[in-house]
């Protein structure tokens, strides 16, 4: 029988639980929203001074300090990253009647948002549920989960629909952003802080909580999805293109791969570093460049020629 100080197995614990992705996925930020429901049971937590991020890795990165520097090559990577992205979003914004410009600059300041808040959340900066890194955990999952509406949103407007960047398309985009920024937001921290019984995971050790996993990772895989399909229909049946839809596929390859390391290898390369580093450098690393290319397909299906030109009316 297992004892309820050490988590519950995977299959135990049931749809919406976050034991894999807390015990095996080294720096995965969200699982420090259960910190605080754990420290009021007899669960054995480490030193909160020293305890890496997560909840009980299997392998983790030690907070910074007494000669560790925690995770500082992801922080590193997000802070080059952001530096990119902030270059690619000038890109777009030179663009001036391209199609979707205001919605798809919108989604790359939206992502680099989430880097800086995950350089905060996993970089090992915060001592673990500490009002600061369960407060900016929170933000950054609210963040996750209106990026990802972003990314269907721009899908939604390529159709033309509704036209781009007048008020019929950005209201609903920026409206439901901030509807699923608050929602997700008020969940993480009512994990966080057990305002209420709600979204207490039953029992603490399973790390259950459905609305945040669906939130966290069942809507960001649905949104690729519907986001890949509808731009490859608008590419093949519309445009009648070959080569955007080959940068499309290259960002959603470079994405499934990013998560695919993120997840599965972070503690192998965590112990073979001797806990200096771990995947989820990688992670964003193959995330950016997703970025990078979604950028190329979106320049690919816009009209070049328009760039950079002042319209006077």
């Amino acid at each position: 029988m297992s004892s309820n100080s050490t988590l519950a197995s995977t299959q135990n614990a049931g749809f919406g639980s976050f034991v894999y992705l807390c015990r095996d996925t080294a720096s995965y930020p969200f699982c420090n929203l259960f910190w605080r429901q754990l420290s009021k049971t007899n669960f054995t937590l480490p030193d909160p001074l020293r305890a890496p991020v997560g909840i009980t890795p299997r392998c983790g990165i030690p907070r910074a300090g007494g000669g560790r520097f925690g995770n500082i090559a992801n922080v590193t990577m997000c802070a080059v990253s952001i530096i990119f992205i902030v270059y690619l979003s000038q890109r777009i914004n030179r663009r001036r009647a391209a199609v979707g410009r205001i919605e798809i600059r919108a989604l790359f300041i939206m992502y680099a948002i989430t880097l800086l808040l995950e350089a905060l959340t996993s970089g090992g900066i915060f001592s673990q549920g500490s009002l600061p890194l369960l407060i900016l955990t929170a933000i950054h999952a609210g963040a996750v989960a209106a990026f990802f509406w972003a990314l269907l949103a721009n899908a939604l407007v390529a159709t033309q629909f509704v036209e781009d960047g007048t008020p019929s398309a950005l209201l609903p985009f920026y409206g439901f952003a901030v509807i699923i920024f608050l929602v997700t937001t008020y969940i993480a921290t009512d994990t966080a802080f057990s305002f209420t019984s709600l979204f207490k995971s039953t029992p603490p050790r399973d790390l259950r909580n459905v609305a945040l996993f669906i939130l966290l990772n069942i809507w960001p895989a649905a949104t690729v999805v519907l986001y890949t399909v509808i731009m490859s229909w608008i590419i093949v049946r519309i445009l009648g293109e070959k080569l955007p839809l080959l940068y499309y596929l290259g960002a959603l390859f470079l994405l499934v791969g990013g998560q695919f390391i993120f997840v599965f290898l972070g503690t192998p390369i965590c112990q073979g570093s001797n806990k200096f580093i771990d995947s989820s450098f990688l992670a964003t690393l193959l995330n950016t460049a997703s970025m990078g290319v979604l950028f190329l397909a979106w320049k690919s299906i816009t009209e070049s020629d328009w760039e950079d030109q002042v319209f006077i009316v």
